[in-house]
């Protein structure tokens, strides 16, 4: 049973150009799904196995998820998903003659709004780092800045190579989802900050190490991680006395945010952001609505 899910990530990653985070999600979710095929079929082991899969179990599954489990409904949509996309690959590939998964149904979660910081607490996010007199403290600067200036994801930031970086021009050149590259602009606060971190903080980081391409390094000269990144954003959201839960995406969302309510165009928004759908971009527009109904609130002399 294993080939075929073997077969299908690779289609996933060839064909479709999946993240490595998302691909890791449907091996999950797939690989959970053969455990509980092999718990009720006992004979269940050769790749003929998925043909003799019915509606029937894959709804039972479905059940389990949300009774047993006690998954939420985003989760388990989303392993419906990668189950209905495996199945249709596998009538694609002459693997089982008939989709089970037609009529599976998933929950629809509701969309939360991501959170994001307030102008006045960035500022304060960043200048506390910008304190920080070590060359890990005008490398988090850099980083931090320059999340703020391109709305880039942690990812996308982590796999920047020095090359990325044209600051005369004033840009970098992430590397986002499905392998697309684009080109985010800098504003004159990021380009300050990325160079001193190069001039003056990155050459003692790198050491011996100073054939690493990566833009950003860790005190051993290696390329930082994501987790590192949170890690770092933790640390100065607490000497900042920001109290505000801190997810690797804050600041992501906080320039999208902000661009949408300084005017940017919303196509704009999502072509610096790097979303292939503009629904994607639409969330934030929910969150400067209730800006503006928080404000109104605030202001009208009969609210």
């Amino acid at each position: 049973m294993h080939e075929p899910i073997n077969s299908f990530l690779h289609h996933l990653v060839v064909e479709r150009g999946f993240s490595h985070n998302t691909l890791e999600a449907y091996r999950n979710d797939l690989y959970q799904l053969m455990t509980y095929v092999k718990g009720k079929l006992p004979s269940a082991n050769g790749a003929s196995t998925w043909g003799h899969i019915g509606a029937e179990l894959l709804t039972e599954y479905v059940f389990s998820l949300r009774g047993e489990k006690s998954y939420r409904d985003s989760t388990t949509a989303r392993k419906v998903a990668a189950i209905k996309s495996f199945f249709n690959f596998l009538v694609q590939e002459g693997h089982v003659e008939k989709d089970p998964s037609e009529s599976l149904s998933a929950p629809t979660p509701g969309r939360s709004l991501p959170k994001f910081l307030t102008e006045e607490e960035v500022n304060k996010l960043l200048e506390a780092t910008k304190t920080q007199n070590t060359p890990e403290g005008c490398r988090d600067w850099a980083i931090l800045e320059l999340l703020y200036a391109t709305g880039l994801r942690v990812t996308e930031l982590v796999s920047l190579n020095v090359d990325d970086a044209n600051l005369t021009e004033g840009y970098v050149r992430p590397l986002g989802k499905g392998g697309k590259e684009r080109l985010t602009y800098l504003h004159q606060r990021a380009i300050d900050a990325l160079e001193d971190y190069l001039g003056k903080a990155r050459p003692k980081l790198a050491g011996t190490n100073g054939a690493d391409k990566a833009l950003f390094l860790n005190r051993r000269g290696e390329r930082l991680t994501r987790q590192w990144i949170w890690a770092v954003l933790k640390a100065s959201a607490k000497r900042a006395n920001i109290n505000k839960p801190i997810a690797p995406h804050i600041l992501r969302h906080s320039f999208a945010t902000h661009m949408l309510k300084g005017g940017a165009p919303l196509r704009h928004v999502q072509e610096l952001l790097g979303h292939a759908s503009i629904t994607t971009t639409q969330i934030y527009t929910h969150l400067t609505t209730e800006h503006v109904r928080q404000e109104y609130e605030k202001s009208h002399p009969r609210s």
